[in-house]
């Protein structure tokens, strides 16, 4: 158990109280400490029980000393500060990526880098070997940080493929195409003809693939794609309600209208009501992500989930392999069409 110093306040156990306790040597304990790897059963049991009755909790700074390594892994956000606390898909994916890793005692750090001055220092950050490696969200085409890092030989995993890097980076990603695919097919079993859609930024893989999967199905149809009822949008609420106002403008006859992400659906629907269009009446509506935008609006969204825990699980596994030495991985997961009340 803990030992009292001279001055009567318990010290912590060390490693030399948790061998004394299970009977072995100072180095099977060490080395049940750094993966089990040649140690019995019996040991690494008798070791785990007393780990757990002196409350012994690993030096990671003195581990990071001998080992080279921080113990901790990055997660790292490219994108405005305000991003993050508005859009609960970030957050989702924080968290599943923090409990993940508990389950090996490895902490997270957060990291925002939404100007070219904050990437540049959490970069250097980085690569100094502060984090054994990085989980990278929301990675634009033209964002240096995932090649530089790379090139740095920093493990790292993406949420995404980052676009031009191909099969260079690890990345998890859900089905975008496919999902998108289900969602305009719904909305044609519907009924509905003229169909819009306000994009994710084209600058990324899920503004790519969304659009991709909506132009494809449409063709399929036999239905013409119509230019004006295609407007660009960033992820965010506000620029779901003026993707929607610029639709109404321009297709005053649409019937439907397919939002790239949760959030700017939220935006779609203000809009659509301002305008006295009915939902899903006058207008269906379809979102995309299943987060939680899509049941705190009424109606509540018909939209597509992306996986999210299996997403965050896959992201640390992957990485936590790569850190081991293997090489990088993809990973695309299917997506699920959850039918509500918008259409």
């Amino acid at each position: 158990m803990t030992m009292s110093n001279t001055g009567g306040r318990r010290r912590p156990p060390t490693i030399h109280d948790v061998a004394r306790e299970a009977g072995v040597s100072r180095g099977t304990v060490s080395r049940v400490l750094n993966g089990g790897h040649y140690v019995s059963p019996a040991a690494q049991e008798a070791v785990n029980a007393a780990i757990r009755k002196t409350g012994y909790v690993v030096n990671r700074h003195a581990r990071s000393l001998i080992t080279g390594r921080s113990d901790s892994i990055g997660f790292l956000l490219t994108e405005p500060q305000e991003r993050f606390f508005e859009d609960p898909n970030f957050n989702v994916l924080l968290r599943g990526c923090t409990q993940a890793l508990a389950s090996h005692d490895v902490p997270l750090l957060l990291m925002l880098a939404g100007t070219e001055d904050e990437r540049r220092r959490i970069t250097r950050y980085i690569t100094a070997g502060h984090v054994d490696g990085v989980l990278l969200v929301s990675s634009h085409s033209g964002d240096p940080v995932a090649e530089e890092l790379r090139e740095a030989g920093v493990p790292l995993v993406a949420c995404g493929k980052p676009m031009g890097l191909g099969a260079k980076v690890s990345y998890v990603a859900a089905d975008d195409r496919d999902g998108a695919k289900d969602m305009v097919r719904h909305l044609l079993s519907q009924g509905r003809r003229r169909i819009g859609v306000v994009t994710g930024p084209l600058d990324t893989p899920g503004g790519v693939e969304r659009l991709a999967g909506y132009k494809e199905v449409l063709s399929e149809a036999g239905i013409e794609i119509d230019e004006k009822l295609v407007v660009p949008g960033d992820y965010s609420r506000a620029s779901g309600e003026a993707g929607a106002e610029r639709l109404l403008a321009q297709a005053a006859d649409i019937d439907a209208v397919f939002v790239a992400s949760d959030l700017m659906a939220q935006g779609v629907l203000t809009a659509l009501q301002r305008a006295g269009r009915r939902v899903p009446e006058d207008v269906a509506v379809g979102g995309f992500d299943d987060s939680p935008a899509a049941t705190a609006v009424s109606p509540a969204l018909t939209t597509i989930r992306q996986p999210w825990d299996r997403i965050s699980n896959e992201m640390v596994r992957v990485l936590l392999a790569q850190i081991g030495g293997e090489d990088p991985a993809a990973v695309i997961l299917p997506t699920e069409l959850v039918k509500r009340d918008s259409t």
